[in-house]
């Protein structure tokens, strides 16, 4: 059968959680890690992993009784070869000696001995099923049936020896299928796809349930948010279709650090979580493991009293289509969706704007000497002044809102300006007066009534602001979105969201998961992010990341950084930030800052260039997935990258 045969096959049913619109937890079999269970009626746990040498083991003790300190439940830690396996047992004892019974995973790639040997010592084993027992040859051919089934054979040979061990050692499990280290044949029948993501795993869980041992958890990995989510969602698809339960461990490889990391990472695992997906959680940043664990609590604790929330008339048709990326279609309205990037707007009714100067946080300068403003990519599209007017001219581009009854007294009779009206959806039915241009009209799904939805259709100048109260916000608002499209309404939709009391993780986290996770679906042709006292630049700068996240508006270089692991071959933060310093100018390249190559060169087929650790004090150099230079010296690789982006006329020289 072919790939597009098989996809074809899966896409019959969409199915891939409990309900679009009613929050509840896929229910799966517990599968106990130590004394912690994962999956069943259990919390949804938290972990992270060690980046000290695992032959240090002091180190090692120390950095996980940090984490342990922060709130991690499981601790993972890498084990190359058959000596770091054979370490786990020393830092496990020396974990018990200072009082620590932390569950521990050992973090298996290339050495099935080796994962052999941790079985007998840790409570859990995580095995990469593109590495394990395949030696990458990148070859394309086609694989007949019986050289796949050989194929399958030979794995089966590899892999059951560590499947009985952990069957009679009641060892628990993770299948961690990653994007970038797919296997060959994998890569021949299905492609670098999530759906080849999700049969990776399920040859080897079929393995161990021929095998009669079930105590897994299955995961897939990618530094891609899009990806990730739709390898989950055929991965729960599957397990649906299948009739199995597994509990799954969710994740955005890669992420990177600081707020393009969390915000990343949030719209990846948050997504899932709001569509009750995920039993287990780590958040992945190019930082110190312990910093990842506040924001993984922040993204799991708003789920503990979801249930329950006001309820929302259920999705019996899932028409969006959850396992490729589409984006709804709508008209285009001065600029507005259509064929556009999404739109920022910022709220300044409640700001002191008084001089042209703070516009600069908006990304807006003004040359006093020539009166032109330049502008940012990350310049604010659109602003809301409520009932106030500022006392300087404003760029000719940036598009104002005012409040209905506003504008009609003060703008209703001028033209072709850049002042428009919000109306609610009562003003927008009853008032007379309309700018012939452009009409924002500010609703919830409790406006959505007939006649609203009936001019709505009828009106090619209006733009909606899609609003809600519910706690379980995303989904009324994705309820809205499938209103418009069952009714053929084409008209855009700025998805707005208001928060209060949030510190800035808690800010970036909520906003983007819950604007995230519908962008990603191809869902909005805007974002409006508020919070009172919140600084506008950081508003501002949330909703460009979220846009950069969810790749629905690029504006800057994104990197592809691996958190650290005993396996780096190199300050991960140190070299992340060196090149960011030198190429952060370069919009819309993505590239890929890896400490070693565990998660495959497939990693780089999602970035335009790689810089990967390939031993002490050696770079290989990437394009795409194809090597370009091994064994760089490292005080020399940047410069050979950046030569390598000039030759390929990527590269150009950043503004003074």
């Amino acid at each position: 059968m072919k790939s597009t045969e098989i996809q074809d096959k899966a896409l019959n049913n969409r199915e891939f959680c409990n309900s679009l619109t009613e929050f509840s937890r896929f229910h799966t079999r517990e599968v106990m890690v130590g004394d912690v269970g994962i999956g069943g009626n259990n919390p949804i746990r938290l972990q992270s992993m060690t980046t000290t040498d695992t032959m240090d083991t002091i180190a090692t003790v120390g950095q996980s009784i940090r984490l342990v300190e922060a709130g991690c439940e499981i601790v993972r830690i890498t084990a190359p070869s058959m000596n770091e396996a054979k370490n786990l047992r020393n830092i496990k004892d020396e974990l018990l000696k200072r009082g620590v019974n932390v569950p521990l995973v050992a973090d298996i790639h290339f050495t099935p001995n080796a994962a052999e040997i941790a079985a007998e010592i840790v409570e859990k084993v995580r095995v990469n099923p593109g590495n394990y027992a395949d030696k990458k040859k990148f070859e394309i051919r086609e694989y007949n049936d019986k050289e796949y089934d050989a194929e399958l054979d030979r794995i089966r040979e590899k892999f059951s020896p560590l499947v009985k061990i952990c069957k009679e050692r009641g060892t628990a499990m993770r299948i961690g299928t990653n994007h970038g280290s797919l296997s060959d044949r994998i890569m021949n029948r299905f492609g670098d796809t999530p759906l080849g993501m999700v049969e990776s795993a399920f040859e080897f869980l079929r393995i161990c349930e021929d095998l009669s041992y079930r105590d897994i958890v299955l995961s897939m990995k990618a530094s891609n948010p899009k990806v990730m989510i739709e390898a989950y969602r055929l991965l729960m698809h599957k397990m649906i279709e299948t009739d199995r339960n597994y509990p799954v461990h969710i994740g955005v490889t890669e992420a990177g650090d600081g707020e393009d990391g969390r915000i990343k990472s949030s719209i990846g695992i948050g997504s899932l979580l709001e569509d009750g997906i995920g039993d287990t959680v780590r958040v992945s940043l190019t930082e110190e493991p312990e910093e990842e664990i506040p924001v993984a609590r922040i993204l799991v604790d708003r789920y503990d009293g979801r249930a329950g929330h006001d309820p929302i008339k259920a999705i019996d048709s899932i028409i969006v289509d959850p396992f490729t990326f589409e984006r709804r279609h709508s008209l285009e309205v001065f600029g507005i969706g259509g064929d556009q990037v999404p739109r920022v707007v910022i709220d300044l009714s409640d700001e002191d704007i008084v001089d042209p100067i703070q516009l600069k946080l908006l990304g807006y300068t003004l040359d006093p000497g020539t009166e032109d403003w330049t502008l940012t990519d990350t310049a604010t599209d659109i602003i809301f002044l409520g009932d106030k007017e500022l006392g300087f001219d404003l760029p000719d581009s940036l598009r104002r809102i005012y409040n209905a009854k506003y504008w009609v007294d003060n703008f209703g009779d001028k033209k072709h300006e850049m002042s428009f009206p919000l109306f609610n959806a009562k003003e927008f039915l009853e008032m007379d007066q309309r700018s012939e241009t452009l009409n924002f009209i500010s609703a919830g799904i409790h406006d959505m009534t007939d006649e609203l939805l009936t001019a709505l259709k009828n009106e090619s100048t209006a733009v909606l602001i899609l609003e809600t109260t519910n706690e379980h916000g995303m989904a009324e608002q994705r309820r809205v979105f499938y209103d418009l499209m069952e009714k053929r309404i084409e008209t855009p939709v700025i998805i707005k969201r208001s928060y209060t009391g949030l510190s800035d993780d808690e800010l970036r986290v909520y906003a983007a998961t819950d604007i995230g996770a519908l962008l990603i679906d191809g869902l909005g042709s805007g974002v409006w992010i508020t919070q009172p006292k919140a600084p506008i630049l950081k508003l501002n700068g949330i909703a460009f990341n979220i846009l950069q996240a969810t790749r629905t508006r690029i504006f800057k270089t994104d990197y592809i950084a691996c958190p650290s692991c005993g396996r780096t071959l190199f300050d991960l933060v140190e070299v992340t930030n060196m090149i960011r310093n030198r190429t952060n100018h370069l919009k819309g390249l993505k590239i890929s800052v890896m400490g070693c190559i565990v998660n495959g060169p497939g990693e780089m087929a999602d970035a335009d260039y790689g810089y990967v650790g390939s031993g002490p004090g050696k770079i290989t150099l990437y394009r795409g997935k194809e090597v370009v230079e091994r064994s760089v010296k490292s005080e020399d690789a940047l410069n050979k990258m950046i030569s390598l982006i000039k030759s390929d006329g990527n590269w150009v020289e950043p503004a003074d």
